[in-house]
This record gives structure tokens, sequence and C-alpha cells, in this order.
């Protein structure tokens, strides 16, 4: 049976704009299929077999998938969990049909940026602890983060299990205090992925994170206006900025 798609889903995918851009064009009369205008942004399509063409441009479909998913807390980074919600579940159908896989992992309770791709090269190279990919995270910390922690972060901190990690950005907020103690706001720059990092650094230096959120992954942001738990195809620009990170830390190793 051949594989059926939106017309729309079709041309956020290939990188022809916000599905909200897509179907204003398509409604503009800006789209073809198979050398006839259509105007119907739901039109069900073989994506192999189907003569698309965008303001005459031909839209060439490829089996790969680059989403960004602003991922809720409550659900893991994992393609299957026996027990919990996957970010696979937060997919449409005829994305899972795809089999993208998250690209690195943020933890149940840490929201944010989370990539979801079937690219397992580009994966590979923005996970490579070679190429140290920089990762920002804005948090809340109970304690008072002071300007010790960021001459530590600065150098690295050794965390529990006697890793010393590489040196990281630290910039300090505001602050709150409570009835238990002080809160700290805070942006973390880390060029490395260990497992529970960012909470372990602060809990290295005495102080705990309650709150994570992960805003950027190399030059990719996690846009301002994607609703928590919602997700969106990567723009042209946004997917050829993440290309050219690994294609210049290639370069620098040859």
């Amino acid at each position: 049976m051949a594989k059926r798609m939106r017309l729309d889903k079709l041309l956020a995918n290939m990188g022809f704009g916000t599905r909200s851009e897509i179907r204003r064009a398509v409604k503009l009369g800006r789209v073809t299929v198979d050398g006839a205008v259509v105007k119907d942004f739901g039109l069900q399509l073989d994506p192999e077999a189907a003569a698309v063409r965008f303001d005459d441009e031909e839209v060439i479909y490829r089996e790969t998938i680059y989403v960004m998913l602003h991922k809720p807390q409550g659900v893991v980074s994992a393609t299957e969990d026996t027990r919990d919600r996957t970010v696979i579940d937060l997919l449409d159908p005829e994305d899972r049909v795809l089999q993208p896989f998250p690209v690195g992992r943020l933890d149940k309770d840490t929201e944010g940026l989370l990539l979801l791709t079937n690219d397992g090269k580009l994966a590979h190279d923005l996970l490579s602890p070679k190429k140290h990919v920089p990762k920002l995270y804005e948090a809340i910390v109970h304690g008072d983060v002071d300007a010790r922690d960021q001459e530590a972060f600065a150098v690295g901190v050794t965390l529990d299990d006697g890793y010393e990690t590489m040196p990281a950005e630290l910039v300090i907020g505001e602050k709150e205090t409570k009835e238990d103690g002080v809160y700290s706001r805070i942006t973390l720059t880390i060029h490395e992925g260990k497992f529970h990092q960012v909470k372990r650094m602060f809990e290295a230096v005495g102080k705990k994170v309650v709150y994570l959120r992960r805003n950027a992954m190399g030059p990719l942001q996690l846009d301002p206006e994607l609703p928590l738990g919602s997700y969106r195809p990567l723009t042209e620009e946004e997917l050829l900025q993440l290309q050219s990170v690994h294609k210049k830390a290639d370069a620098s190793e040859d």
C-alpha cells in the first residue's frame, strides 16, 4: 500500500515553511500537484509518486525527518518505554512511520528543546564528544549561586563519580528568598552531555536544581512560539546551520 501524506505536512517536512505559512501559500494557488493548481492543503497524496511544485520549485521528497520538540515534563527521551509515555508518543502517526529518535536525552522532569530525526549521521555528529557542541540550559537552583560557583564551573567541577567536567559558562540571574532558603535563576552552557550533568554539577557545589529547561543545542534555539508538548519541522535554515556544525568540526579534525 502506497504511503499517504497530507500536502501541508509534506511541504513542512521538506522545509518550505511553517504549517500556517504553507496553508496560506496553498490557498493563494502557489502549489501544484501533477501540473494542476490545488487549494486544499489537506489533500492526501503519495509523496513518492506525486509531482509537487511550490512557486514552480520542484518538491523532492526525502525519507528523512527533522523536528524540533518542546519537550514537557513527564515524558521520557526514548523511542519506547514499558512504563512511561515517550517523546515519540507526542508525534502524529504519519511522522512516527519515519522512525525518528531523540538526539540525546532530556531527563523525564526536564523541559525544553529536543531534536528528533532519523538522520543517524547528523545525530552522531551532534552528540560526538569530539565536537563539543554547546548546550544552553535555564534553571532554578535551590541555593545562593554566587561568583565562587561561576569560578568553579569555569574550570570544571568533579562529579560524584570522579569525572572532571569541561569548563562551563554560568550566568547568574535573579534571586528569590523563600522560607526554605534562596532560589537562584541561572543559565548554563556546557559542552558535553554526561548523565544528569547539570543537576550533578550543582550538587558538586552543594546546591540543587529544582527546574531545568534546555533552550539551545549548537545553533538550534528553542522556538519561543512553540507550545510546550508541541513540535514542528526544522526550517531549511535551521537544518543548514546544524549541518554546518559537524562540517566545520570534521574539517578541523583533518
